[in-house]
């Protein structure tokens, strides 16, 4: 008997999801653990509690011609960073029965790529520029939890809030802005496809490229790729900080934010280089005129990073080999560290080794060996 390989079948996944729709949106049980994942059963109570049901009707609104219009010009930076991300996406996933969308950070479509059939009116509704994909529109979808969870997320067909939209698999991933801001999401969507889980992996590396190029595009003087000692630069890994000419931070990936603590985030003031690295700001622009140069950054805490620092016009320059990485004397870092965390203490040694991570007595034997090294040079 020949099958029709496009419907879906009564796998041990969907079953589980069944029995999960069930107990979760029918009976309003709470749900054993691994049943689905955390973030669907949240969206589903969010869903609930909205006044939502699983049977009602889906009409994938789109917003007015003036919004439209709104929407596409506040979002023109986004959607140009994203466009050849998109492209090699949409190469990706090719032959999977999935396509890409980008959505704002109000889950409205803004553009769209790939393989996408639009005689299949489940397909076609969806990737229209102007369409209202969010959580309060459409329910529980990787795009309006992604939003909401800020996170990357993956939903099968049934995990989806809706039985209108149960033929829909999808990735999703919040795109976040230079300074911490969500500015939309990146999703891939397969109509009756088959589950493909890894594609989560796929649209988070794909969604940091993205990112990446939206940071670069805005104005800076300096950008600083950042990574710890041992990893080499020039990969989707590094942290990217831009700064302007008096050595404030205007940006940063979520790579940077995760490796340098106090880089402020939305609605906060602004960071200067020397409140969160252990050295003067000057020292990045003279490196930058050395082509090529990496060299370690003291965080106040202690650790250290590899930076290769670059002028706005150089950030294509290739990468030297990390055999020939300039160091600078552990001695002179910590030299550095302890100045600065004395003079913002005024002098309180107590208060500066407290700063610094250390206790007094580490601090009084570092300041002795410091005097010591002067005195001998």
């Amino acid at each position: 008997m020949h099958t029709n390989s496009n419907s879906p079948q009564p796998t041990p996944r969907l079953t589980q999801i069944a029995l999960a729709r069930q107990a979760a949106l029918s009976q309003s049980q709470p749900l054993s653990p691994g049943w689905v994942a955390p973030w669907v059963e949240r969206s589903w109570q969010r869903c609930l509690s909205l006044g939502m049901q699983p049977q009602g009707s889906v009409a994938f609104d789109q917003i007015t011609a003036v919004q439209l219009s709104h929407t596409l010009q506040a979002n023109h930076g986004l959607i140009a960073a994203a466009q050849p991300i998109l492209q090699g996406l949409a190469r990706a996933i090719v032959n999977t029965r999935y396509f890409a969308i980008l959505t704002n950070a109000q889950g409205v479509v803004v553009d769209a790529c790939g393989a996408i059939d639009h005689t299949d009116r489940r397909a076609h509704l969806i990737t229209r520029v102007g369409t209202d994909l969010s959580e309060r529109s459409i329910g529980t979808t990787a795009i309006g939890t992604a939003l909401t969870e800020l996170q990357p997320v993956w939903l099968h067909r049934g995990e989806h809030f809706f039985e209108a939209t149960s033929s829909y698999s999808c990735a999703g991933a919040p795109l976040f802005g230079p300074d911490g801001t969500c500015v939309g999401m990146l999703d891939v969507t397969g109509v009756d496809a088959q589950e493909r889980p890894e594609l989560k992996h796929l649209v988070r590396q794909s969604a940091s490229k993205i990112e990446n190029a939206l940071l670069t595009a805005q104005n800076h003087t300096l950008l600083l790729r950042l990574n710890w000692p041992g990893n080499t630069l020039g990969s989707e890994a590094d942290g990217l900080l831009c700064l302007d000419a008096d050595g404030w931070i205007t940006g940063a990936n979520r790579v940077a934010r995760q490796m340098v603590p106090g880089l402020g985030g939305p609605g906060l003031a602004a960071v200067h280089l020397s409140d969160v690295f252990g050295l003067p700001y000057e020292q990045l622009f003279d490196a930058a005129k050395r082509i090529g140069v990496v060299m370690e950054l003291p965080l106040w805490s202690g650790l250290r990073l590899h930076a290769q620092v670059l002028a706005h016009t150089q950030e294509s320059t290739p990468l030297p080999h990390p055999s020939a990485l300039p160091t600078q004397a552990l001695r002179d870092v910590q030299a550095a560290m302890i100045r600065k965390a004395l003079d913002d203490a005024r002098g309180h040694v107590g208060q500066a080794a407290r700063t610094l991570g250390i206790s007094r007595a580490t601090l009084y034997r570092k300041l002795g060996a410091k005097d010591k090294d002067q005195t001998q040079g």
